[in-house]
């Protein structure tokens, strides 16, 4: 009786453990791939008049880096210089190398404007030649001292 008990149990326990009942498939959701939003390159302007002066600033700002720029002095009887800068914002400075023509004559110089809001001010300091351009001494010792400062207009 053992004997039959033993085998019974066995027997039904093979049979448990051999059901094969549908498990539920899991479903896993997929998750879309976050698509990266490209910001697009902003246009902005800004100018000053200074007496018979005037000095125009265009840039394309995109993820907080500029992407083409803008320069032109108008000196009242004197060459215009006009032409593109170069270069990148640390913080709320921009640092670029102005390439412009002047009296015919290609030349390149550095140029720094603080941003505050919606104004750029013209930053100024000791200055000398490095391999072909006009450089900074001392990016240390630069003024900011709103002589030049130019407010955000309409761009053209």
């Amino acid at each position: 009786m053992k004997k039959s008990i033993i085998g019974s149990l066995i027997f039904f326990a093979t049979l448990i453990s051999c059901k094969n009942d549908p498990k539920e498939e899991v479903v896993v959701p997929t998750v879309q791939e976050e698509m990266e939003i490209e910001e697009e390159a902003v246009k902005e302007c800004y100018a000053v008049a200074l007496k018979q002066d005037t000095i125009s600033l265009t840039i394309s700002v995109k993820d907080s880096s500029l992407e083409s720029g803008e320069l032109q002095y108008n000196f009242f009887e004197k060459d215009k210089n006009q032409g593109t800068l170069v270069g990148n914002f640390k913080g709320d400075t921009l640092f670029a190398d102005y390439t412009f023509m002047s009296e015919g004559k290609s030349s390149v110089r550095e140029v720094v404007f603080l941003k505050k809001g919606n104004i750029f001010i013209e930053g100024y300091g000791d200055v000398e030649e490095k391999d072909g351009k006009t450089v900074f001494k001392d990016k240390k010792k630069l003024f900011f001292d709103s002589k030049i400062v130019l407010s955000k207009v309409d761009c053209k």
